[in-house]
């Protein structure tokens, strides 16, 4: 088992050992309170010593937990000085003579004694594991050689008084001493922890730490005058008191350094300070980018930032939009002034320049006296500026504005990703919609058609990306009779489908009960009146085929023309019609024409909506009217799904190279005598 896994075991089990140590060191002192004998002494040391160890070791994890905190060490460390002179002075004036205590042998003094070294034994402990963790502290190599080194130096001191059994070898005592003096000089320049303190710590760093150096120095030299302590220290062990005195020297030299180096570092705690807080503020802002997803409060965080970073009173963010400039975020300025100052900030002369500019000439009318701007740019984009401000004349240095411009890159960065998942939460949003809207679209669609030797039927649906308000609709009336309906409804998307779900019970309502097109037409329009924002408007033909007795009558609401192939001519009918919802006074029943149609056999009705003649290609033309009539021409005699697919084949075509973007509906009707 090598030193380390001793030393690791020695930990674990610290408070057990130093327990039982200590127990063992108290029944071996009543039973030799005097240590004439070298064997009986060396056996007493050695017991102190482990005594020192184990409650050193068991101290030192405690030490380590706080090592964030060196403040909290260090004036821990002076609490623990304090009571050293404490004990000294209420020892020397309550005790007096320390001589009687070395001579007296009894239990009771023996166990006073005892229990009073326990208490320096624990205080140098906990001094020692502050200083070697102050010592670590910060270090950015391995230092631990000369630490350790200088802790050999303190046992050997320790066990080197027993040199002092012969007066040749006094100056190997003497020596020891020496070198850990030395070693302790050398040691205490390990101070680094100092320069990361805030301005306000090094302060009252410095404050304490001359007090704590002076306290320790009385500490020494008590110990030295004082015969009580001296003689207390000395019936356990004179290892204990060389070690204590050493330890004191040590404080009273550390803190000596450390008051030095804080004076030292003062004048640029003011630079560290603010070098922090910049480094703190784009931490923050690190955490921001992954945390914070909506857009006003990362802006609002932001400018928040920028005056801490920035030591400013004010700071203001501008995005660019294409209506121009728009204050997002403001802090401790209006967005009146805030816009005002921008416009004057960014005039033509300095818009776009990739740089901070510092304002020399402040408006009037504004508070501030210099103001810094710094642009937001992503991929070679201006996409805004970052601005900020002081209410006196002191101009922003070069590290402030190398620091805003670094910040306002972060900024930069931060914004465009909370855009980013904005726009991708929008569009999950609106694909969600576009899932609703097409489920609906898809539900209301007739899957069965009716049936019947005296007509044939035939109807697509080709749905686009952006789902529109397409709808067709087929009713089996009484007397023979069948009702057809194609309508379109505007807008896109969810409530486009929500109105296309309304009509469909609307229509098959009122065919059920009205007789004629144009009637049916006037009572949907009543019942649309309630439920149709001012912004929609529904287009539709509705017609009433008597197979039968081979008679069409048809009513169109401002819908596309019905084509009609009878004997191969081609024809468009035209009744006159606006749309639904576009007026609901008589305006709208005046403006309504129906058809009635006698029909020969084999005649087609093609009705449709505005996605086939409105179908456009790379050059951006329409499909047209003439082009979708001439299809039909050429195919009017073959069977209906023939049309449709001819139909569909030459529109795919014409548009190969052009999304589509309205829905295509085809209903096909021919009637057979």
């Amino acid at each position: 088992m090598n030193l380390k896994n001793v030393i690791k075991f020695t930990r674990s089990r610290s408070l057990e050992n130093a327990a039982v140590v200590s127990v063992l060191l108290l029944i071996y002192n009543f039973i030799f309170p005097i240590h004439s004998n070298p064997i009986v002494s060396l056996v007493n040391e050695v017991l102190v010593f482990l005594t020192i160890f184990f409650i050193y070791n068991y101290i030192s994890p405690y030490t380590e937990l706080r090592k964030d905190a060196p403040l909290s060490l260090v004036l821990n460390a002076g609490i623990l000085g304090a009571l050293v002179f404490f004990v000294i002075s209420l020892a020397n004036s309550a005790i007096g003579d320390g001589n009687s205590i070395k001579s007296d042998t009894g239990a009771v003094n023996t166990l006073f004694t005892t229990v009073l070294n326990y208490i320096f034994i624990i205080v140098l402990a906990y001094i020692f594991s502050t200083f070697r963790t102050l010592y670590y502290l910060r270090q950015k190599k391995d230092q631990s050689l000369y630490f350790n080194t200088m802790l050999f130096f303190f046992v050997m001191t320790f066990f080197s008084e027993f040199a002092n059994f012969s007066s040749s070898l006094d100056f190997i005592h003497d020596a020891f001493f020496i070198v850990t003096i030395v070693l302790i000089s050398l040691n205490s320049l390990k101070v680094s922890w100092i320069a990361f303190l805030t301005k306000k710590q090094k302060l009252y760093l410095l404050l304490i730490s001359i007090i704590l150096s002076i306290l320790f120095g009385f500490n020494f030299g008590l110990l030295n005058e004082s015969n009580v302590i001296k003689m207390i220290l000395f019936k356990l062990s004179v290892g204990l008191y060389t070690v204590f005195s050493l330890v004191m020297i040590y404080g009273m030299i550390y803190f000596g350094v450390i008051f030095f180096t804080t004076l030292f570092h003062l004048p640029t705690a003011e630079a560290f300070d603010r070098r922090s807080e910049e480094i703190s503020s784009l931490m923050d802002l690190t955490k921001l980018i992954t945390q914070v997803f909506d857009f006003k409060e990362l802006a609002d965080s932001i400018i928040n930032f920028t005056t801490k970073i920035c030591n400013s009173n004010a700071a203001w963010l501008v995005t660019i939009s294409e209506d121009g400039i728009e204050v997002t975020a403001v802090n401790n300025i209006g967005y009146v002034e805030a816009r005002l100052a921008a416009e004057l900030f960014l005039k033509d002369s300095v818009k776009g320049v990739y740089s901070i500019t510092t304002a020399d000439e402040i408006d009037e009318r504004f508070n501030f006296r210099t103001v810094a701007v710094a642009p937001l740019n992503v991929h070679n984009k201006l996409s805004g500026y970052l601005f900020t401000a002081r209410l006196s004349e002191v101009d922003f240095d070069k590290d402030e504005k190398n620091t805003l411009q670094t910040y306002a890159d972060y900024a930069s960065v931060a914004l465009e990703n909370a855009k980013l998942i904005a726009e991708s939460i929008e569009k999950e949003r609106l694909e969600k919609e576009l899932d609703v809207a097409r489920d609906v679209q898809r539900k209301i669609l007739p899957v069965n058609f009716p049936v019947s030797d005296n007509y044939e039927l035939s109807a697509l649906f080709i749905p686009a990306f952006e789902v529109g308000g397409d709808y067709y609709d087929f009713f089996e009336l009484s007397d023979n009779r069948l009702g057809f309906i194609v309508a379109d409804v505007s807008g896109k998307g969810i409530s486009a489908a929500f109105i296309m779900a309304e009509l469909k019970g609307i229509f098959e309502s009122l065919a059920k009960i009205v007789n004629s097109p144009t009637e049916l037409l006037i009572k949907a329009n009543e019942i649309l009146k309630d439920s149709l924002d001012k912004k929609n408007f529904v287009t539709a033909v509705y017609g009433i085929l008597d197979y039968k007795n081979g008679i069409m009558k048809i009513a169109r609401a401002g819908h596309t023309p019905i084509i009609y192939c009878s004997a191969g001519k081609i024809s468009r009918l035209l009744p006159k019609g606006i749309g639904l919802g576009l007026d609901y006074s008589a305006k709208f029943e005046n403006s309504l024409e129906e058809l009635e149609i006698n029909l020969k056999d084999g005649d087609v009705f093609v009705i449709y909506s505005d996605g086939i003649p409105e179908a456009k290609n790379s050059m951006n033309e329409d499909f047209g009217y003439d082009r979708f009539e001439n299809i039909i021409s050429s195919n009017c005699k073959k069977n209906l799904d023939g049309i449709a697919n001819e139909i569909v084949k030459e529109i795919t075509l014409f548009s190969k190279d052009h999304t589509q973007h309205d829905d295509i509906t085809l209903v096909i009707i021919r009637w057979s005598s």
